[in-house]
Order: structure tokens, then sequence, then C-alpha cells
């Protein structure tokens, strides 16, 4: 067991700058004490310590159904994916947030400042043959913003990922990653490319209507929606505010209310982060959280079949604790409830708090030192861990909660 070993993850220039900024990535009430923890000590995976708190998590849960329905890929493009990035990651003077944010990626993801295609793969497949056999983690493309007129809009094209490139890890290492495609439905050629995805071993499509310029409540997503709705395949998207990443700037789109047109054409929905950030208009024109319309679509009866959502991201800093709660406590939503962790965001060790969720109450405090050992080694296991721990008054996330390799492969869960 290599319980010291340190993969080099960060240059010292941007550990210094990360030190300098990385308040900027947390809430305004951080305590003093997560400031210890700033970067990701990138210890090798294989030497992750065993506690008995994660032996009781894995209770109930057959790995081989264990599939991360959230994992980005990220990396620059220097080893021949095809990925893309915006040079606004890269201007810290003109654009510091953008490029805080990518440094603070890269360092959750343990990748150098060169080589950063190789190194994230071999980042990943690590972490995941650290985990029990059979799990998997669901590779996601990204597609360019579009224009309505279904042309590329790359100046406001923050990050690309090519579906052949997520096609091709997948079939690299069918044992551990499944792959997600991303297809912009203004593209000409939207209905083709889907029909090529889901032959390939596509499991699902990705949006970020934010960030790509997607308006799911238009018209033009209709030729896109028939085709999903035929062939089974759900689309993951974005729900409620975006802060990850620039792109579009089209914050209305990302009004779960919105996705009601994909529902009416019978399309299977997953709302990703079940809506918990931010604020969207209702239909009577009150702002209202974004995550209560999220639970006014659920209520809908017909919609029960269709509408689901992802628990990725729930429990970062900027997540309302009342919000966690609530999912908690609907029992009856949690067999429409996805596990999905938004790697590598869960590596930016500041961003989550498990004393925070102790201090409220959701989590026994004897569970946060085996969560903060686990956190510095392997971001899969402390998101799987933390999530199947924490309670609220007698009820935690179901087992079934855990178990998504069923629903993307059209088995009923």
């Amino acid at each position: 067991m290599t319980s010291n070993h340190r993969v080099p993850a960060t240059s010292r220039a941007r550990r210094r700058f990360l030190k300098l900024a990385a308040t900027g990535l947390a809430t305004a009430s951080m305590p003093a004490s997560a400031l210890f923890r700033l970067t990701n000590p990138c210890l090798n995976p294989a030497g992750t310590p065993a506690s008995a708190l994660e032996t009781a998590a894995w209770q109930g849960i057959d790995p081989a159904d264990w599939w991360d329905c959230h994992t980005h890929i990220i990396g620059s493009g220097d080893g021949g994916s095809g990925i893309t990035q915006t040079p606004d990651m890269h201007a810290p003077l003109k654009h510091p947030v953008q490029t805080l944010q990518h440094w603070a990626y890269a360092n959750a993801a343990c990748i150098p400042d060169t080589d950063q295609d190789t190194a994230f793969v071999k980042r990943l497949q690590a972490l995941m043959d650290n985990m029990p056999k059979g799990s998997k983690a669901m590779l996601y493309a990204f597609d360019r913003a579009h224009g309505a007129s279904g042309d590329p809009d790359h100046a406001n094209t923050a990050f690309f990922v090519p579906n052949e490139y997520a096609q091709r890890l997948a079939q690299a290492y069918p044992q551990r990653f499944e792959w997600v495609a991303s297809i912009h439905p203004y593209r000409p050629d939207c209905v083709t490319v889907l029909e090529q995805a889901a032959a390939n071993g596509a499991r699902a499509v990705k949006w970020l209507p934010p960030a790509m310029g997607i308006d799911p409540a238009s018209p033009q997503c209709d030729r896109f929606y028939k085709a999903a709705a035929q062939l089974n395949i759900p689309i993951i998207t974005h729900g409620g505010e975006e802060n990850a990443l620039h792109g579009a700037d089209q914050p209305l789109f990302g009004n779960p209310l919105r996705l009601r047109r994909a529902l009416d054409a019978g399309v299977r929905v997953v709302i990703a982060h079940c809506a918990t950030l931010g604020k969207d208009v209702d239909e009577d024109g009150r702002e209202v959280r974004s995550f209560d319309l999220f639970a006014k679509l659920m209520a809908d009866k017909q919609w029960q079949d269709l509408l689901y959502g992802d628990i990725s991201a729930i429990v970062l800093r900027n997540r309302d604790m009342g919000v966690i709660k609530t999912l908690l406590t609907e029992t009856s939503w949690h067999s429409r409830l996805l596990y999905g962790s938004d790697y590598p965001l869960t590596g930016i060790l500041p961003m989550i708090s498990p004393s925070a969720f102790a201090d409220a109450g959701l989590l026994p405090g004897d569970a946060v030192e085996p969560l903060l050992a686990l956190q510095e080694y392997h971001p899969f296991r402390f998101d799987f861990v933390l999530k199947r721990s924490l309670s609220w008054q007698g009820k935690r996330f179901a087992d079934g909660v855990f178990a998504t390799r069923p629903f993307f492969t059209g088995q009923q869960r």
C-alpha cells in the first residue's frame, strides 16, 4: 500500500495562484478550517484507507449497478482528443474567474500543465481501478454552443469534447467506462448524429443549455425530441443556475419548466443536480427557487415515468442544506433519483465540507474523519460514501438511487 505517493498536479506558480484565490471557488462563509485544504494532494488511489463507514455504504448496493451518471472529461487537446478550450481560461488578467476555475478543475483531476489528455485518462483509470469490480463512470462529451441558425458559435464555446473521443475512451476501457453523447439540437445533422451515437453505444445525451445556447422549450428541438423518444435515449440536462462554465450565457434556458416540451414529446429527461442552485421564473411571473420548479415537475403525475433527477453536485458548499433535507425525506422521489458525482468538481477539496453536514445534523460526527481521509485519495468513493451516509429525520437516500445501470440500459428500476 502506497499511502504517501503524490502525483504532480500543478506547477508551483499555479499552486500559489490557487492559494491566493481559492476563496473565489467557495462561498463567502467558508470557515477558516477549509483554507488549510485548498488543493488536491493527488494521493495514489491505491493507498485509499479502508473504513467501516465505506463498508457500510456498500451494503445493499451491487457494484455492477453503480454507474456514476455525471462524470466530465477534461483535457486540452494536446493528446489528440480533439478537446478545445476558450482562450479565456488562460487569461488571468482579463478573465481571472475563468482562469481560476480552469486551474482548479485541473488540480481536482490531478493533471499537470502539459500532456493533459493522457494524464486525465491515467488518473481516471487509476481511480476506477480502485473501485469495486463492476462499477463504472459515464463519461460526458460536450458539444459546442450553436446559434439559432444551427451553426457552431465558436466565440461562445467555452469547452468542447467530441463525441468520438468519449466513445473511444469507453470502448478502450469497457470494464470501467460508459459514454454519454452531447448533441446540440439546433444542428442540421442532430438526428443523424444522435442515431449514430446510439448505435455506437451512447447511454444518454448531455446538455448544458445556458452555456450551449439551447432553449429546451424551442420548436427547434422537436425533431431531436422525436428521435430521442423513438430511441428511448435520455437527455441529462442542467437545471437551475450555472456557475461552473461560461459560454453562451443564457441563464433563462436553465429553467426546469422549459423541459416540459421534451417531456410532452415522450423523452426521458434527467434534470442534473435536481436544479438545486439558483432561482427561475414560475408561470405566474414570481421568481422562485429553481429547486421548487423541479419539485413542481416531479409532482406532476403525467411525467412520473419520464422525469428524473440526478444528485450530482448537491453536496457542494453553495447548496442549501434545506434542499438536501427535502431530497432525503421526499422518499416518493427516490425511485426517480439517479446517482452522479460531477467529477472532477468533487476533487476540489474546499468545495465540499463533511464537517458542515455534521454541524447541520445530516451526518454523524464520527463520519467526518474517515470522509476527510477519503476525500484526499479518491473523489469518487468520497462522494459516494458521503451521500450514502447523509440522513435527516431517519430518512436517507434509498439503495436504488445508487443503482443507475438499469435506467441507462433500458431496464425497469
